[in-house]
């Protein structure tokens, strides 16, 4: 069984906890979760299954779209409001405020990870150096709001939608949202609704998987592995150069179905000419070959 399943992670379970449930639905061990989401969030989590699994590196690297509430007014110790309360200020800011406040936060910028989170230092999980009552220096880390919006604003619950890059906590923008608004805050709720192409919309729950799995219909959900990168062009080759790409060579863009240009570093989907996936192939112009990158045919 290989490929990439969508589930749409509830309230109470750990990511972990996931692909445990998902390894007993199955009958198998090669599963692996592409982005790890808090106990108390819910949304898309695509889960790689078999031979898929050498693709969770690419679909953690894609974007992510959350939706967010922000309550202003409190900050805790794990930023959201789950933990302990560290403090209670006022909040002064009228809507408009809290709206541009949110706003400007569109763009790249440095953000330093929660003391909560599944970032290692001195290969040490952070939340593990946590509970054990442990604050230690974390250094800031480049990340880039790509969009963001404000739903509604009910004071002291800001609720907004975000889109953003690989490794962005919404916990630490809901704590520095307060924080420039002068009276901290915390996330009160989180949602993730897309990463990549996974959408909510498509993403089903496990209760649901486990309904396929015993109709019989899990092909309805499980998805190709060639899904994860659905944003490369897609090129086939020719039958004539099959045992060439088979034992997992270079390749020349001579031996496409549909020769044509390519720049340097240009990634690509490649398919058999059967149309079975190859994996993604990376464009070399020094010596015009295509190089693959991950190979997923078996």
């Amino acid at each position: 069984m290989n490929g990439i399943i969508n589930i749409y992670k509830e309230a109470g379970y750990t990511s972990f906890d996931v692909v445990a449930k998902l390894r007993g639905i199955l009958k198998t061990r090669k599963i692996g979760h592409t982005g790890t989401l808090d106990p108390a969030a819910v949304g898309v989590l695509p889960v790689c299954v078999g031979n898929a699994t050498r693709a969770v590196e690419f679909l953690a690297d894609h974007d992510k779209e959350y939706v967010a509430e922000l309550l202003l007014g409190v900050t805790t110790d794990t930023l959201d409001t789950t933990g302990q309360v560290l403090a209670v200020r006022p909040v002064a800011c009228d809507e408009s405020e809290a709206i541009s406040a949110v706003l400007s936060f569109l763009g790249v910028s440095e953000q330093i990870p929660p003391m909560y989170s599944a970032v290692k230092v001195d290969g040490k999980r952070l939340y593990e150096l946590a509970r054990a009552g442990k604050e230690v220096e974390r250094k800031p880390r480049t990340i880039e709001i790509r969009e963001i919006e404000v739903l509604s604003v009910h004071l002291p619950v800001v609720r907004f939608r975000v889109v953003c890059s690989k490794g962005t906590y919404i916990r630490s923008l809901c704590q520095d949202i307060g924080e420039k608004l002068g009276c901290c805050g915390c996330m009160q709720s989180l949602e993730r609704t897309r990463v990549g192409s996974f959408t909510k919309e498509t993403a089903v729950t496990l209760e649901e998987l486990e309904r396929y799995w015993n109709d019989g219909t899990l092909d309805q959900v499980i998805l190709g592995v060639d899904q994860a990168f659905s944003s490369f062009p897609a090129e086939r080759l020719r039958e004539e150069f099959s045992r060439i790409a088979d034992n997992g060579n270079k390749l020349k863009p001579d031996m496409l179905l549909k020769p044509r240009d390519f720049t340097e570093g240009e990634r690509v989907r490649l398919y058999r000419w059967d149309g079975r996936f190859y994996g993604i192939y990376d464009f070399r112009k020094q010596d015009n070959v295509l190089k693959p990158v991950k190979l997923f045919l078996s």
